[in-house]
């Protein structure tokens, strides 16, 4: 589904759920989010949307405004380094549909993307379910609809009697109830290192959702020169920070793959001071030359708990 796959472990209730039902029921849920938010769908809620040059208002889906208001929110928390408008300059730098770069775009070419992005162009009515776009926009969900999907075939799973699930949908996950050991589920974060799989940490979580951010798998080279796939739409250039990956705990896994990337996008220190002013549960990995320092904020103690450090 939306380019990657899912998978789901569970303990069967009492009553049985079959592995059949249980597919067919997160699957169709999945079915629903891609005719939503995915644009490689040409008659997709958001392809119609982002078709649209009328600058009238556009009526939009319960799915959809919940997605959109979750993604104002972050971008104006974040102070603007998160975008869903930032299609065109993740296009420009090779990252999107197309031949990979070969060199890095000139800076006029990325002043003309910059323009043609900017969440503040658009203004959402969630109490009567209209966008206006103020000026032309391309949204695309990418970094927070995997959260999204997880959340709904989350609930979909519960509805079918499944209280102990762990289900994963592109790296981003959520867990219920115990891990068939009968305790907490353990998630690995990964170590940021694009020559290896390594692990950084194991957490012991249940009853949340986790997403990870990094620059470290996703990027290219040209004369020694690393681009990260992760833009920042402040600048219209990668990131180029020692931040390197950002894993956030929470609620809502949608809430959480949106502030991975941004807070990535931020880099340290003020990745960290937004975590605290949000109250986030948020595990930073930074590079140093060859290695890598670990740390975290306030909130997410409760899941270092009866582990090493």
């Amino acid at each position: 589904t939306m380019g990657t796959t899912w998978s789901v472990i569970y303990a069967e209730p009492g009553r049985g759920v079959a592995p059949e039902g249980l597919q067919a029921g997160i699957e169709l849920e999945l079915a629903a989010i891609n005719a939503t938010f995915s644009t490689y769908i040409p008659d997709s809620e958001i392809s119609r949307i982002n078709a649209d040059v009328s600058g009238d208002p556009l009526v939009v889906s319960d799915s959809f405004a919940q997605v959109l208001d979750t993604a104002l929110a972050i971008f104006r928390t974040s102070g603007g380094a998160y975008d869903v408008t930032i299609g065109p300059l993740v296009r420009l730098w090779g990252f999107g549909p197309g031949e990979a770069m070969e060199s890095a775009p000139a800076d006029d070419a990325i002043a003309q993307a910059r323009y043609a992005t900017g969440q503040g162009a658009l203004d959402l009515d969630v109490d009567t379910g209209t966008l206006l776009k103020r000026a032309p926009r391309e949204l695309d969900f990418s970094s927070i609809a995997k959260g999204y999907a997880v959340d709904l075939a989350a609930e979909a799973i519960t509805e079918l009697g499944v209280r102990d699930f762990l289900l994963e949908i592109g790296g981003e996950m959520r867990m219920s109830g115990n891990s068939p050991r009968g305790d907490r589920w353990r998630v690995a974060i990964e170590q940021p290192d694009a020559t290896l799989r390594a692990v950084s940490r194991a957490l012991p979580v249940s009853d949340a959702a986790v997403a990870t951010s990094g620059d470290y798998r996703n990027y290219f080279e040209v004369d020694g020169v690393r681009y990260s796939h992760i833009i920042d739409p402040r600048t219209g250039y990668p990131v180029r920070h020692d931040l390197v990956s950002v894993t956030v705990v929470h609620e809502s896994a949608m809430v959480a793959d949106g502030w991975a990337t941004a807070l990535v996008i931020l880099g340290m220190p003020a990745a960290r001071e937004v975590a605290e002013q949000q109250s986030l549960a948020v595990y930073f990995i930074q590079r140093d030359g060859e290695d890598f320092i670990a740390s975290h904020s306030s909130a997410f103690e409760p899941y270092l708990e009866g582990e090493d450090a």
